[in-house]
């Protein structure tokens, strides 16, 4: 959210602070004297002293390094006082990302660490850590040859996360289903639609950007998925998918019938692959970009997920708010006595007064916090 602080408006929280600026106030009356005395000092010399070569002094010493300790002393007092500044903050509007998550047997394959449902549920857990949850709102539904919509648009983390702890080792389908070997990915965009339309039914328009994220291994597609998709992109809501197995593959579980016995299909293959170009050209189509577990990191990917769709959602209008202002000040008093340092030529005092910036420093931050 960006912010614009005004300034020319500062308050403060404990001006009662303010009144110990009278002794910077008055180390800077002697100091501009010491100053004074010097000039006089070195014109006067000047005229006493007569050497065949001419002299050069330092009009001003070290007198700058006392002057930056009484700016750096002032810049504290008034840390210590808390300013704080109107600040006009830009408020943007959340996004409602909707996870379609493929749950079809080619999902149980061990390519990866686990398998491949195991290893979307760990990135579902690093995306949900990533969201703010204060506007955001995250939906869930799993897709094989059926769609099953399992979490509504919430901005409760608790639920999502239910959802999560509960189903991290193996799909809802079960491995027997005829219907868990198909992956419908047409129908899993389908009912992302629908969830959002009924969170509209219920709750009526949001300013939310909608987005979707597709976790697939791509893997026996079928249905016309191009017709689900000019729907999505029609309201507006791009379809991000993200990759999930190895080009290498692995062997696809094993398919028993009502009495147990294993079933041999010659139809059905043997080991499943993740279908990178298939997967890129739904991204693309949809709108959207692709990423793939393993090959980007899971923050990485997470983090670019919700960028995209911050950059969505519409500005909902600026806000007047209080911002605090008191470690700028502390900044700037620990930038003065650091320049004030070119000027010192004698080493000993140099690091004495460098460790008693940073002990006074840290007693005022301390008193802060």
């Amino acid at each position: 959210m960006p912010v614009r602080i005004d300034l020319t408006q500062i308050t403060f929280a404990e001006p009662i602070y303010l009144w110990l600026l009278v002794l910077p106030a008055l180390l800077s009356l002697l100091w501009t004297w010491r100053l004074l005395r010097r000039r006089y000092d070195l014109r006067a010399l000047a005229k006493r002293r007569l050497i065949p070569v001419p002299e050069r002094f330092a009009l001003v010493g070290d007198l700058p390094f006392w002057l930056c300790l009484i700016v750096a002393s002032s810049l504290l007092i008034l840390a210590l006082a808390r300013p704080r500044g109107p600040a006009t903050a830009v408020r943007r509007g959340g996004i409602d990302m909707v996870i379609l998550q493929d749950g079809s047997a080619s999902m149980r394959v061990k390519d990866v660490t686990g398998d491949r449902w195991q290893r979307s549920v760990r990135f579902l857990r690093t995306l949900g850590d990533s969201l703010s949850w204060n506007q955001d709102r995250i939906a869930l539904a799993l897709f094989a040859h059926v769609a099953a919509p399992q979490i509504r648009l919430t901005k409760d983390p608790n639920t999502y996360f239910f959802f999560l702890d509960h189903l991290d080792q193996e799909p809802p389908f079960r491995i027997d289903d005829a219907t868990t070997w198909d992956t419908n990915l047409e129908l899993g965009v389908y009912w992302g639609i629908r969830v959002v339309e009924r969170d509209e039914e219920i709750h009526g328009k949001n300013t939310n950007a909608k987005m979707f994220v597709m976790l697939s291994d791509g893997e026996t597609w079928s249905g016309e998925v191009a017709n689900s998709l000019k729907q999505a992109v029609s309201k507006n809501i791009p379809l991000y998918v993200v990759g999930v197995g190895s080009l290498a593959g692995g062997a696809l579980p094993l398919f028993h019938d009502e009495n147990g016995t294993v079933v041999i299909d010659p139809e059905v293959p043997t080991t499943s692959r993740l279908d990178r170009a298939g997967l890129q050209r739904l991204a693309m189509a949809g709108g959207g970009q692709y990423f793939e577990l393993d090959r980007d990191g899971d923050r990485h990917i997470a983090n670019t997920l919700i960028d995209a769709g911050r950059r969505m959602a519409p500005s909902l209008g600026a806000v007047e708010e209080s911002e605090e202002l008191y470690w700028r000040f502390i900044v700037a008093a620990a930038f003065f006595p650091l320049l004030g340092l070119v000027f010192l030529r004698d080493k000993p005092e140099l690091w004495l007064q460098l460790l008693g910036g940073v002990a006074a420093t840290g007693v005022v931050i301390s008193l802060i916090g």
